[in-house]
């Protein structure tokens, strides 16, 4: 397991890794979950894909995941 989320790790991965991150995901308005695509599209593709910013994504998504990871260990 990487130890945060990068721009350039896949949807798929992100959502795999740190599956709180799905809430925050659909939260930008993303339909990533269960898009054949996400395996494919990198947070970067992503944001850019549906014009969100890519540092306010990776904030949130970092936030989410840090927490599931604090949660856990």
């Amino acid at each position: 397991m990487a130890s945060t989320v990068d721009k350039n790790m896949s949807m798929d991965q992100v959502m795999r890794e740190w599956p709180a991150t799905i809430g925050v995901i659909l939260g930008h308005g993303m339909l990533c979950v269960g898009c054949p695509i996400a395996a494919f599209h990198t947070v970067a593709d992503a944001a850019r894909e549906h014009d969100i910013p890519e540092a306010g994504l990776l904030r949130d998504l970092r936030a989410v995941g840090i927490k599931q990871v604090q949660h856990s260990g």
